[in-house]
């Protein structure tokens, strides 16, 4: 494989050597942070030289932990990979314990006197973000005692999320399938969404039965797992003074309630948008009866076209030109200095990926087969890596790593101005067709899907909050019904799809998917934008990419005119759904 597609990891370290004075580098500053343990707020000179040492040692760190990871990542049979990445988890501890007093003694403090420090020290502004979050969250720390307490059950709050994996992912046994070829293939978790987008739909039939059967048989068992898990959130909500669950995970993700209810509102009252493209679905399938297990196959698909990385290369920067030169300069920049290994080796890592590294630059994990999808997967992970190279350009290390509220909107962003260039050069009607699909089924996927989970979840925590005792069955029937309402009339809703919520683990990670909703309708947003309105509008966008996580999610969002509070973002998204849609029917 040439070298021009893969990773040159000497950038970080160019020999061991340099790795190990780094090493030694970061326990120095660390051992020198112990010497202000219990004297942390003294003075603002106290605060502000900690500070210091703490940024020099998370920069140190933070190459550190890069260099263990991508090293070992690229063949994970390496032995001398899994020492380093072994080495540098132990190294995580060792930071972590480090500079575990810093937050509590900042919270235990006055907040009157740290604020005043702040205004008198003006060298500690360059902390004043992370500083400003302890604050804030100070009304929700409970006394040392009760926190040691909390700390000591921790495990014990995450053992029905540990307890669902080693069930569905090491004991459940979903039996053997007639495959379209007549072959008899075990079904397992991962190979049943390939099997469900089969064009046989026996197949596909199959495979939703045996997915579904073995799920009915434990569903008491994962209902008492979910609910375990629902009531520890609630109750952990309720001894950190917060009105409940929700608003605990809201503000933890730099978003508010305001923002979750809104997107389920909006969502709410364009309902028949989704409903329309599932009809479009049914026709286009050409079937009377039209399943759930049916929902998943593409009726467009054609043969794959292979694209070798040189074209993928070519097509992502000329589909973000319209991001301007120096967007598009640092993309050219990212492709000639190796920052994407690109293609799959045996035992490199699977899937793909973006990661940081501070004061160095991005590196992209690609296991690129020539396929056309992998062109979007290359636009979308090198979106994070921008984002990434203008954040860590502009801000310091400790602000700037963006938050999980504005990770997906770069990298998406970078998706749907790929799709349109895509559809706009393509002369293929059939072609052109697929591709349009294939971006409306991601919005549907996105959209549309994650706010149905977002709703299970908020309707579930707020029943258990008020006292309400639930059963297998109650999930059921709450999943069943908000099926009904999101897909409509034009497909029968099986009665299997009352488990589906059985096997969605992020359920167990409480009101995380609806950071996938308010992402992608950001990201259409400011997409719509930048092709509308151009190179000031683009200006406004790169601003907002250099900023970090140095101002609050929300407040981000705002700087290129999306607001995650109020309907307009959500109907925007809406808007482009219905006029994609339509597009799709005028070629069929």
């Amino acid at each position: 494989m040439s070298e021009n597609y893969e990773w040159n990891l000497k950038e970080i370290f160019p020999n061991k050597e340099e790795l190990n004075q780094t090493k030694q580098s970061m326990e120095q500053d660390l051992e020198k942070l112990k010497a202000y343990q219990g004297k942390l707020c003294e003075t603002s000179e106290n605060l502000y030289e900690a500070y210091s040492l703490y940024e020099k040692a998370l920069e140190k760190f933070d190459k550190l932990y890069a260099y263990g990871m991508l090293f070992y990542h690229l063949d994970m049979s390496n032995q001398e990979g899994i020492k380093q990445y072994k080495e540098v988890e132990a190294l995580g501890t060792t930071f972590r314990t480090a500079t575990a007093f810093m937050t509590p003694e900042i919270t235990y403090e006055k907040r009157e006197k740290i604020e005043n420090y702040l205004k008198q020290n003006k060298k500690l502004q360059r902390y004043q973000r992370n500083i400003q979050d302890i604050l804030d969250e100070k009304e929700h720390i409970l006394s040392k005692e009760e926190e040691n307490l909390l700390a000591h059950y921790s495990e014990l709050f995450s053992a029905p999320e540990n307890t669902f994996d080693i069930l569905t992912n090491t004991e459940f046994k979903f039996g053997t399938l007639i495959d379209g070829e007549g072959k008899e293939v075990e079904l397992t978790d991962s190979n049943y969404s390939i099997y469900l987008k089969n064009p046989n739909s026996k197949v596909r039939k199959q495979v939703f039965d045996l997915m579904y059967q073995k799920y009915s048989e434990f569903i008491n068992t994962i209902a008492e797992l979910y609910l375990s898990n629902v009531k520890a959130s609630t109750v952990s909500a309720k001894l950190r003074k917060y009105h409940s669950s929700l608003e605990k995970a809201v503000m933890e993700d730099d978003a508010s309630i305001k923002v979750y209810q809104t997107l389920i509102e909006t969502i709410h009252e364009n309902i028949e948008v989704n409903h329309k493209f599932v009809a479009l679905k049914k026709k286009m399938l050409g079937i009377k009866d039209f399943h759930m297990y049916d929902l998943y196959v593409n009726p467009l698909e054609v043969e794959q076209d292979k694209i070798t990385f040189e074209e993928a290369k070519k097509e992502v920067v000329d589909a973000l030109k319209v991001m301007g030169t120096e967007y598009t300069s640092k993309l050219t920049e990212a492709f000639e200095h190796n920052w994407v290994d690109a293609y799959a080796k045996p035992n490199k890592k699977g899937g793909a990926y973006s990661m940081s590294v501070y004061g160095v630059h991005p590196y992209v994990l690609m296991n690129f087969v020539n396929s056309k999808r992998d062109v979007s997967t290359l636009a979308h992970e090198l979106g994070h890596s921008i984002h990434s190279y203008y954040s860590n350009s502009n801000q310091t290390v400790i602000d700037a790593n963006y938050t999980i509220m504005t990770a997906e909107v770069a990298s998406t962003v970078n998706e749907i101005l790929l799709s349109n260039y895509q559809i706009g050069k393509e002369t293929d009607t059939k072609k052109k067709a697929e591709l349009l699909y294939e971006l409306l089924e991601m919005i549907r996927a996105t959209l549309f899907r994650q706010s149905m989970f977002a709703e299970f979840e908020k309707i579930v925590h707020e029943k258990i909050e008020n006292g309400q005792t639930l059963s297998s069955e109650d999930l059921n029937n709450i999943y069943y019904d908000l099926n009904q309402k999101y897909f409509g009339n034009n497909i029968i809703i099986d009665q299997e799809i009352q488990y589906e919520w059985a096997r969605i683990p992020h359920f167990y990670s409480d009101f995380y998917v609806y950071k996938y909703a308010t992402g992608i309708s950001a990201a259409i947003a400011i997409a719509t934008k930048i092709l509308d309105q151009g190179e000031p509008f683009v200006n406004r966008y790169l601003e907002m990419l250099k900023q970090g996580c140095s101002k609050k999610s929300i407040e981000l969002l705002k700087m290129v005119d999306v607001d995650l509070e109020e309907k307009e973002v959500y109907q925007s998204a809406i808007n482009f759904y219905q006029e994609k849609i339509e597009e799709l029917e005028k070629l069929i």
